[in-house]
């Protein structure tokens, strides 16, 4: 499946339905009084995130998600149905944001956790709330509420214990491949790693830690070059950073210290 990290996507939670103008008719009953039933709530659009899924790819190509109006208030005090909860389900880790004012709606760091991202309207009043001692007959209901409209930013930050950072070809991809069951491709080129990896290292029996191999960052990254910062945002989690220097490069010019010092001076840029 292919590594997507960021999608923008539309939200439509649904309108409450409206309240009902109804007056009870049956047989010898010859003014039953008012029994208008209320509208139904609408459709909310929540997150949840899912530790099984590990790439926002469907969320790239289905952009919009809309969840229902609720049903309008029927006679006999029948209020309408309310409309289900679109539940869209995120990888653990997802930051969401409001495309349009930069403010985080959520952080979805812990599996199963779930936030509200549109909240349904509420349906409407029917006329029966409304009679009263000097208004028998009420003709009056109330619209239901409008259901809301926002354009969010998901970003995946992958949650690690431990980052790998360094220059492309470093070893970054062999030492994942090493202490962990993770198979990254290893190449003699560079940017072999496209998106990154994660590795469990187990210690022990009951003892683990979760490692992240990141594509490669090299000077002038904060300008463009390369991959530019698109992954490291991926590092922004971990607890600790390893910054893996190949001391003995083929090339003769390179210089393993210069090379680790570039990377660190990248590193505060972002």
């Amino acid at each position: 499946m292919k590594f997507v990290d960021e999608a923008c996507i539309e939200i439509h939670s649904g309108k409450g339905g409206d309240g009902a103008v109804s007056f009870r008719r049956e047989k010898n009953v010859p003014r039953g009084g008012p029994d208008g039933g209320d509208g139904g709530s609408g459709g909310s659009v929540c997150a949840v995130a899912d530790r099984n899924i590990n790439t926002l790819v469907e969320y790239r190509f289905a952009r919009i998600h809309r969840a229902r109006d609720g049903e309008r208030g029927r006679g006999a005090q029948c209020n309408g149905k309310g409309a289900d909860d679109v539940v869209l389900r995120v990888p653990t880790g997802t930051v969401i944001t409001n495309a349009e004012t930069g403010e985080t709606v959520a952080d979805l760091a812990e599996d199963e956790q779930v936030a509200l991202l549109a909240r349904g309207g509420k349906g409407g009043l029917g006329n029966v709330n409304f009679k009263s001692s000097t208004n028998r007959t009420p003709r009056k209901a109330t619209p239901g509420e409008p259901g809301e409209h926002r354009t969010l930013k998901l970003e995946l930050k992958v949650l690690a214990d431990i980052g790998l950072l360094g220059l492309p070809n470093a070893g970054k991809s062999t030492f994942i491949r090493a202490v962990s069951a993770a198979r990254p491709k290893v190449a003699d080129y560079p940017f072999t790693t496209l998106h990154p990896h994660l590795g469990v290292v187990r210690v022990g029996i009951d003892r683990s830690f979760v490692i992240a191999d990141i594509p490669g960052l090299i000077e002038g990254a904060a300008e463009g070059a390369g991959l530019g910062h698109e992954f490291l945002r991926h590092l922004a989690r971990t607890r600790l950073l390893l910054h893996i220097v190949d001391v003995a490069p083929f090339d003769p010019d390179a210089d393993p210290a210069r090379d680790a010092r570039s990377v660190a001076a990248e590193l505060k840029k972002f």
